[in-house]
């Protein structure tokens, strides 16, 4: 598998996964137009896309499917709870091309897809697995905590891509939050800290994992070195070595991440 983060953060989300004969997004929330530029910068062209499959039906997650698979056809697969309310806001995509899952795996050519659960406000968010050939990918993003099932599924998984939205402190600083989204964003309800995304790293060593891409990550309320920095104190705290465990990336939300090859061992 072949997988990149086109973009990542408050401002839109989307992430590319690419199989042996299948192409497909876990989100779009970029316009458009951003998806065409951002897939034709890694030599992808849009038109090969298969399905974008949905993590929940907040904006940034979905802002640019509606014209995308009104332009090119692709299926857009989303929980039978999102679609309650994603048929009004995803009006491009036509009836036949709208597919749902309730928690059971379904394929995609020869790509595996298994969800679970993520506890955020909204109707019905997931995370997702994507299997070829015995290597494994795995996302979680817009999440409050973790639970062993999430746990689980990184895990096993060669390459994750883990939420890391915000330092708590400068959450707690920030004078341009009110104090209701600050309390929104701190809940189980919300978006991982820095801390919390290094701890769940932490529970993954010694499993399958190569590598983590931390994404999702507040332009206001947090910096790639803050996570960088938080992740290798926590490394050191529990004895481990930083990079030397797991490769340690950053997603970025203007331009699409590494391009990562995920080959059988």
């Amino acid at each position: 598998m072949r997988v990149c983060v086109l973009g990542s953060g408050s401002k839109g989300n989307s992430t590319y996964i690419e199989g042996e004969n299948t192409k497909i997004l876990i989100d779009g929330g970029l316009s458009k137009l951003e998806l065409e530029k951002r897939l034709m910068q890694i030599d992808v062209n849009p038109s090969e896309i298969n399905a974008i499959l949905i993590t929940h039906e907040h904006s940034d997650h979905i802002s640019g499917i509606s014209n995308f698979s009104k332009k090119y056809g692709c299926k857009v697969y989303a929980h039978s709870d999102a679609w309650t309310v994603l048929s009004d806001k995803l009006v491009g995509v036509e009836f036949k091309n709208q597919y749902e899952f309730n928690g059971s795996d379904f394929s995609i050519n020869e790509l595996n897809i298994s969800t679970f659960d993520l506890d955020h406000d909204a109707i019905h968010c997931v995370g997702f697995s994507v299997s070829c050939n015995k290597t494994k990918f795995s996302i979680a993003t817009d999440l409050g905590h973790t639970t062993p099932e999430i746990i689980h599924n990184l895990s096993s998984s060669d390459l994750v891509v883990l939420e890391a939205n915000h330092d708590i402190q400068k959450l707690k600083t920030n004078t341009k939050y009110p104090y209701s989204l600050k309390q929104r964003i701190l809940s189980n309800h919300g978006h991982l800290s820095n801390q919390a995304s290094a701890d769940t790293l932490i529970q993954m060593l010694g499993n399958k994992t190569r590598a983590v891409i931390f994404g999702h990550l507040s332009e206001e309320n947090n910096t790639p070195d803050l996570v960088v920095d938080t992740v290798k104190q926590t490394f050191i705290n529990n004895g481990a070595l930083p990079e030397r465990e797991i490769k340690i990336d950053i997603a970025k939300q203007h331009k699409p991440s590494t391009i990562y090859k995920i080959k059988n061992n």
